[in-house]
C-alpha cells in the first residue's frame, strides 16, 4: 500500500470514508497469487486452526514438548513425521507454521523465518544443527513495551517481527515485511513509521485501493497504514518475503491474517512499531503524517 499519496491528495477522512465506500460495493476479487495463498489451512475452521496452532501450548509456564534430535535438515518441501514435529514445535512456541500437516509450506517457512528472527541465529529458513538446538532450549522474544498494555501488538522491524500479546502473555509470534525504504511516486519514500499507535479500524476481505490490494487489513494510522495480509506462497514466501519490501504497510503472512483480527480489538490495542530496544522516542501519528518521507 502507498499511503503518502493517498493521504496528500485525499486527506485522512476522505480515505477513510472511501476504503468504506470501496469496501460496500466492490466485488472482493482476490489479486494474482491469491489462488494459491487461499488454499485451507486445514481441514476445520480458521477458528479451529487458530485454537490448533496458536494457543496449543497452553498457559504461561505450562511445560512445552521436547524438540527431538534431527537426522536431516528441513527445509521448504521436505515432509514426513520430523516436519510435522517441527510444525508442532513452532506452534508450541506461539508461531504459525499452517496446517500440521508434515508438509513444509510457506506458512512453515515463515513461521521458522520468525523464529531464526527472535533466537538471534542466521535466517535461513532451514533447520540445521544451530536452529535444532535453539528449538530444544529457545530463548522467549523479549519484550520491548512489558507495561504498554496487557493485550497489544509489538513490531520490531530490525528483527521484522510482529508479536500479539494477550493477557500479559504472547499469543502470536509471525515474521512480517514492512517498508522497504526504497522511493517512489514523486519521491516518496517507503517506511514504516516508529511510534505508538493504536488499531483505528479493521476491514474484512481483499480491500483494493488505486494502489494496490490488502486483505483483512487491521489500519493503526487513519486509513493509511495497516497490518495486512499478502498472498503466501512459493520459497520466497510471496507477497511477504524476508526483506522489507512494502511501501509501509506491515505485511503478514495470509493465513495468519485470517485470524489476526480475532486476536486485536480493531479500535484501540496499542500498537508499538520500533527499530531497536534502546529506542525512547515515539511519534504521534499526526506528527509523522505531516513530515515529508
Amino acid at each position: 500500500m502507498k499511503p503518502r499519496i493517498l493521504l496528500a491528495v485525499f486527506g485522512v477522512a476522505a480515505v477513510t470514508a472511501a476504503l468504506a465506500m470501496v469496501t460496500a460495493i466492490m466485488p472482493q476479487a482476490a489479486p494474482p497469487g491469491a489462488a494459491l495463498a487461499a488454499q485451507p489451512a486445514s481441514a476445520t475452521t480458521v477458528a479451529a486452526v487458530t485454537v490448533a496452532a496458536v494457543t496449543v501450548a497452553g498457559p504461561a509456564g505450562e511445560a512445552r514438548p521436547a524438540y527431538p534430535d534431527l537426522n536431516r535438515q528441513l527445509r521448504y518441501g521436505s515432509h514426513g513425521r520430523d516436519v510435522k514435529a517441527l510444525q508442532r514445535r513452532l506452534a508450541a512456541l506461539k508461531y504459525y507454521p499452517g496446517a500440521l500437516t508434515g508438509n513444509f509450506s510457506a506458512y512453515t517457512l515463515e513461521a521458522l523465518w520468525a523464529f531464526q528472527e527472535v533466537q538471534g541465529i542466521r535466517v535461513s529458513g532451514v533447520v540445521d544443527a544451530a536452529t535444532a538446538r535453539a528449538l530444544r532450549h529457545p530463548r522467549p522474544y523479549r519484550a520491548r513495551y512489558a507495561r504498554g498494555g496487557s493485550a497489544r501488538v509489538e513490531v520490531n522491524l530490525r528483527a521484522r517481527v510482529l508479536v500479539v500479546y494477550r493477557h500479559h502473555a504472547v499469543a502470536l509470534i509471525s515474521h512480517i515485511s514492512a517498508g522497504g525504504g526504497y522511493v517512489f511516486d514523486r519521491g516518496a519514500r517507503a517506511v514504516t513509521p516508529p511510534g505508538h499507535y493504536r488499531t483505528t479500524a479493521y476491514l474484512g476481505g481483499w480491500i483494493r485501493v488505486p494502489l494496490g490490494a490488502m486483505y483483512d487489513p487491521v489500519f493503526f494510522i487513519a486509513a493509511a497504514y495497516a497490518i495486512h495480509g499478502e498472498p503466501t506462497y512459493g520459497p520466497g514466501g510471496g507477497g511477504v518475503p524476508l526483506n522489507p519490501v512494502s511501501h509501509g504497510c506491515v505485511r503478514i503472512p495470509y493465513d495468519v491474517a485470517r485470524f489476526f483480527h480475532r486476536l486485536v480489538k480493531s479500535r484501540g490495542t496499542p500498537v508499538y512499531i520500533y527499530l531497536r530496544h534502546s529506542e525512547r522516542r515515539l511519534v504521534s501519528p499526526s506528527a509523522e503524517l505531516s513530515r515529508p518521507r
